[in-house]
């Protein structure tokens, strides 16, 4: 703004240096021209201001906008793996990556790796497995990366849990073409063993291997299988398989027992219940009951006591007939007997909660619950959870395989005279497997 006011004051001073004395405007007139162009100029720049931050307004507001739709989950088609191999990786999102590995005896042709760009493509192009021939002999793989030199006779540099390569350099070499040999020796014939990749350039040697071999052999020239299953054993933590773990050529593959399927993550197992999809061989007259790896066929009968008949009223509980008037005995076995089955895994952690029983509508002035009885007492406990709620709890873990059972009992009272029993049974059945 001040060039702009020296500029207008040297035109009116031009001008007046050229203009007769008789239209020389005056002082006052030239300091109240030079206001209103001060106002003028103030105004433009206030003007400039506020468009400048409603422009960055709408810039902000389109980058979150965008980075809304990120976060949104925004991603990529599904990619196909390549005939002859698998794709690693089900998250398909901007930023995540895919992994693609070929079947023993075939090689991949294109990356290994592609990425969900923010443009919702994948990087590269799609990979294919192409067999190998009959030597045994594939393409060498060029790395991207600068070859590093060392000393003649270099050792195997490990990678990667999964891959391998090596990089060697020879004292005297003038070629800067890059050049690609085949193993020197015949191909091995064991499927724990291939020929290494290798690739010479600018006087340096590098020898890679397939996903799940690495570098061995005195030449750099033979890749052996990693034993994954060995390196990430069942009993520590970040094991590769759930229950067991087979190690095959350059992968590794996951097992579950019998009554178990693997899940969709080929290393966690899923139960089978064999009781809905009616692969058990109970009666019409038992129960099925699902159990983690197995099932059991329990049959529900009505106990025998002393002065008291039972009638069974449905498949899980048992009522008491009538009892004759003064007969003590026979008011005093439980009015009612109802009958639950729990499955768990084996080692679960306690104290934990299994099953509440409650009053439907209580009659006396004081409601118990306690256990009766049942093998097994020393891992169970019961507590009151509600005025007419009772819990049973589990108080110490259980080695599986095993079968538990305890009995609840809730006891009504009207003035410390009793009204009536109620009996639970719940049995447990502890799997021989932690999940």
């Amino acid at each position: 703004m001040k060039i702009v006011c020296i500029f207008v004051l040297t035109v009116c001073l031009h001008y007046l240096s050229f203009s007769s004395a008789q239209d020389c405007p005056s002082t006052a007139d030239l300091l109240n021209s030079l206001r209103s162009v001060e106002r003028m100029l103030a105004l433009h720049e206030t003007s400039y201001q506020q468009s400048l931050r409603t422009l960055r307004k709408k810039i902000t507001a389109l980058h979150n906008s965008t980075m809304a739709i990120y976060k949104a989950g925004a991603s990529c088609p599904k990619p196909d793996p390549p005939s002859h191999g698998r794709r690693l990786g089900r998250v398909f999102t901007v930023g995540h990556e895919v992994h693609f590995l070929c079947k023993p005896n075939y090689e991949l042709i294109g990356p290994r790796t592609r990425v969900c760009l923010h443009s919702l493509r994948w990087s590269g192009q799609t990979p294919l497995c192409r067999a190998l021939n009959s030597s045994g002999n594939s393409l060498a793989s060029f790395s991207r990366a600068a070859p590093s030199s060392s000393l003649p006779g270099s050792a195997a540099l490990m990678t990667s849990p999964l891959t391998s390569s090596v990089t060697s350099s020879s004292p005297a070499s003038s070629s800067t073409s890059l050049t690609s040999s085949p193993p020197a020796r015949s191909a091995p014939t064991s499927p724990s063993v291939r020929p290494s990749h290798c690739t010479h350039f600018l006087g340096s040697t590098r020898c890679t291997c397939d996903v799940g071999f690495t570098i061995s052999g005195r030449d750099n020239n033979i890749c052996t299988d990693i034993d994954e299953c060995e390196l990430f054993p069942l009993s520590q933590p970040g094991r590769l398989c759930v229950h067991q773990c087979v190690n095959t050529a350059g992968s590794f593959h996951c097992f579950c027992p019998d009554g178990y399927t693997l899940a969709r993550d080929a290393r966690s197992c899923t139960d089978i219940d064999e009781c809905e999809s009616r692969k058990h061989n109970c009666s019409s007259e038992q129960v099925c009951v699902n159990t983690y790896g197995a099932f059991q066929c329990v049959t529900v009968a009505c106990p025998r006591v002393r002065n008291a008949t039972y009638i069974k009223t449905s498949p899980m509980r048992c009522e008491r007939n009538p009892c004759m008037f003064g007969d003590r005995p026979c008011s005093q076995a439980p009015s009612s007997i109802s009958f639950h089955h729990l499955s768990v895994v084996s080692n679960m952690t306690a104290p934990r909660v299994l099953f509440r029983v409650s009053a439907a509508r209580v009659l006396g002035d004081t409601l118990r619950f306690g256990l009766a009885g049942g093998r097994g007492r020393g891992h169970f406990s019961v507590q009151r959870s509600g005025r007419q709620t009772g819990t049973l709890l589990l108080v110490t873990p259980v080695q599986g395989p095993a079968t538990l059972e305890a009995e609840v009992e809730m006891s009504e009272l009207e003035r410390n005279s009793l009204l009536g029993r109620y009996l639970t049974k719940v049995t447990l059945f502890v799997s021989p497997y932690l999940f």
